[in-house]
Formats: C-alpha cells, sequence, structure tokens
C-alpha cells in the first residue's frame, strides 16, 4: 500500500451511506468497539456483499466481523504506532524503508480503505461461536506471527489452509478483494474501483 501509483489515484465519495452491520444479522466482536460503534459501520456495498458470502459459507460456519470503519485519526494512530515499533526493532531502517515495511500491514492514512468504510476484518466461527483455526489471531502482525498472517504462507496446518480457502473464496465470489498480507482483511475496491469510494 505505499506504492505512490495507488496514492495517486483520486478518489470520489460513491454516496453510499455507511450502515451499521450489527443491525442487519451479522455476527459482531467487541474487540475492537469504539464508544461512538465506528467499528461496526461499512458501506452498503460492502454489507451486501457480507450478507451474501454469508450465505456461500457452508453449514455451522459464520462470519465474524471484527472491524469495519476506521475514522482517519485512528487509522493514522495505527499506522503511527506500527512504524514506531518497526523503527524501535529496526533502528538502521531509513524513513522511506519504514513506511514501506509499515504499509505491508496497516494502509498509509491517505489511502485506508478502513477510513471510507470500504474495508472489513473478518474471521470464521462455528454455530457456537467459537473462531476457527486460522493460523493466527486476527489482526496479527508479520513480526508477531513470523509471516503466517500473510494469506498464503506456506507450513499452516490443513485446517488454518481449509478454513482461509473457506473465508476467501465466500468473500472473493461476491467481489471483495482480500488484502495478502493480512489474511482477515477484505477491501471492496480495485485499483479500478478506487475512484468510486
Amino acid at each position: 500500500m505505499s506504492d505512490r501509483r495507488v496514492a495517486a489515484i483520486p478518489l470520489r465519495d460513491c454516496g453510499e451511506d455507511l450502515v451499521d452491520v450489527r443491525v442487519h444479522g451479522l455476527k459482531v466482536d467487541d474487540r475492537k468497539h469504539d464508544e461512538a460503534g465506528a467499528y461496526a459501520h461499512v458501506r452498503q456495498g460492502v454489507l451486501t456483499r457480507l450478507l451474501h458470502a454469508q450465505s456461500l459459507l457452508p453449514a455451522g460456519v459464520l462470519l465474524l466481523f471484527v472491524e469495519g470503519f476506521r475514522p482517519p485519526a485512528l487509522q493514522r494512530r495505527y499506522f503511527e504506532e506500527y512504524s514506531d515499533e518497526l523503527a524501535r526493532a529496526h533502528p538502521d531502517w531509513q524513513a522511506a524503508e519504514l513506511r514501506g515495511a509499515a504499509s505491508r500491514f496497516v494502509s498509509p492514512p491517505e489511502i485506508a480503505p478502513h477510513s471510507a468504510g470500504a474495508a472489513v476484518d473478518v474471521t470464521l466461527i462455528d454455530h457456537q461461536g467459537r473462531e476457527l483455526d486460522m493460523g493466527t489471531r486476527v489482526n496479527a502482525s508479520p513480526e508477531e506471527s513470523d509471516g503466517a498472517c500473510y494469506t498464503d504462507v506456506p507450513g499452516l496446518s490443513d485446517r488454518a489452509r481449509t478454513n482461509r480457502i473457506t473465508l476467501g473464496n465466500a468473500l472473493s465470489a461476491t467481489g471483495l478483494i482480500n488484502y495478502g498480507t493480512e489474511w482477515c482483511s477484505q477491501s471492496s475496491l480495485s485499483v479500478q474501483e478506487q475512484e468510486d469510494f
């Protein structure tokens, strides 16, 4: 996400409302809860895709919505905190190298689809509400997970690989695009569509 070509694409609001997924039948986790409830909002088009994806999952498997909209100040805070963490771990890295490394996991604030309500973090749960094995916790960083957060990382257990494939297939069938450095993050934006969000 640090590619300057992505940041250069002009953005226009598509006019879709931000909607609260908690009133539309999705299971919502509160680990990213904020006082205003922003975390539980996405654009109407994202919600429509999530509900469709839910219908494509095998019996007994459900989506668990973790986070959608992030106000720009929160996105900036996430980016700066992760950049600071990387700077402490790699004091010899230059600013551009730190920005590039941080951008592989947290979108820079000026282009973050979460800040448009156009991205969502989700995982899978069973009918009893237990999270399925995805190989890492939701939102595990590359450092914390030793790279296991990358969607197509080799060496996952068969169960985790199958669960990631199940999640990815259901979401991609609805037009959501996986952010490859974070198995749980999906965006409704492609480079061609960014101008309309």
